[in-house]
């Protein structure tokens, strides 16, 4: 006899508390990790340099590390950037206490060192596939930014250069180097 696996919604994560770091892959409860310092470090960085951009240009809000997007129902898929930007024409009103039941408009991954690159990819591409307009990868080895949307090819900017992403957040850039704390 198989018996069958309780699928776990967002609702009942959300009631759960601080249970520590997770995402829902499709009604599968994921426990992830804490990040590394490396890591940790370049998400804070490039989040605080969206989160000035955003507020200094009034353009909606930007998101720390570990945010719920919830992106399906039933099963519930939640997935949870490490950092990420929702323009102002679809927050309404206050911030909900809760997860955000969509996709953001940007969201960032920083490659961990036991990322694969397929699973780095698959998040992009779910990401993607729910409606972000960009995803960002910082990737700490290479020392790269790599930007993706739907359609096109992958645009990366290396030590040196500034990333661009005018189509999720025109007049945007920040310097591969302040990024990376490289001189």
């Amino acid at each position: 006899m198989t018996v069958a696996e309780k699928l776990i919604t967002a609702d009942e994560l959300s009631r759960m508390g601080d249970i520590g770091r997770c995402e829902i892959l499709y009604g599968e409860l994921i426990m992830m990790s804490p990040a590394g310092l490396e890591h940790g470090d370049v998400a804070l960085r490039i989040g605080r340099l969206l989160a000035e951009y955003v507020e200094t240009h009034r353009l909606g809000r930007a998101f720390g590390a570990e945010t719920g997007f919830l992106l399906e129902r039933g099963p519930d898929l939640l997935l949870a950037p490490d950092a990420s930007f929702l323009r102002q024409a679809r927050i309404a009103g206050r911030l909900p206490k809760g997860f955000f039941d969509g996709a953001p408009d940007i969201a960032v991954e920083v490659v961990s060192p036991c990322d694969s690159h397929r699973k780095v990819q698959e998040k992009v591409n779910t990401w993607l596939a729910h409606g972000t307009v960009s995803v960002w990868v910082a990737d700490p080895a290479n020392m790269t930014i790599t930007l993706h949307r739907t359609g096109l090819l992958a645009q990366r900017s290396a030590p040196g250069e500034d990333f661009v992403d005018e189509t999720g957040l025109p007049g945007f850039s920040m310097s591969v180097n302040k990024v990376f704390l490289l001189p």
